[in-house]
């Protein structure tokens, strides 16, 4: 069975808003951006149950710039930028169109694996329509602090796994 998806945020996840002393200040693209060697060691770990992918803003500048300073191969990149909506995207509430703007491009990306979904901005309302889902898991870090032990935890304990169909798992 295909490993499920690992949809990673840079801002907010592993660039925090408030970093404590394990992280190191880098200049990118004229930024300062906070990152931890920590957070390679863990996204290393999940790289085992996961296939890792950039679902950032970045987009390919997390390849460039993020991974290398994370000890991390080139990973798949979900591409946002010019994302062009198609008739089978996902109604959002108004209020959540915004702050969920990634989401109908990361359902696009996943075509029906099972994936779970790292990010400071993901909505109440996505969150709780995932919550019974065995093929997603959707986890908000606090902007602040971004991604923590007790995250990789939880995305250990439980991957998302093929949703059943006729009392079978799917085969994707």
């Amino acid at each position: 069975m295909p490993k499920p998806l690992l949809f990673l945020d840079v801002d907010g996840v592993l660039n925090p808003d408030t970093p404590d002393d394990h992280f190191e200040t880098h200049t990118l693209l004229d930024w300062p951006v906070h990152l931890s060697p920590r957070h390679g060691d863990w996204l290393r770990e999940l790289a085992g149950p996961y296939k890792l992918c950039w679902a950032t803003t970045w987009e390919e500048d997390a390849n460039r710039h993020i991974a290398p300073l994370l000890g991390l191969p080139r990973l798949p990149v979900v591409r946002f930028a010019g994302y062009v909506p198609g008739p089978d995207d996902p109604r959002l509430p108004v209020l959540d169109i915004i702050r969920a703007a990634k989401w109908a491009p990361l359902l696009r990306y996943a075509e029906g694996r099972p994936f779970a979904w790292v990010d400071d901005l993901i909505p109440g309302s996505l969150r709780r329509r995932s919550l019974w889902r065995r093929d997603r898991l959707l986890l908000r870090t606090d902007p602040a602090h971004g991604l923590q032990r007790h995250h990789v935890e939880r995305l250990l304990a439980r991957p998302p796994r093929p949703r059943l169909t006729a009392g079978r798992e799917q085969s994707t």
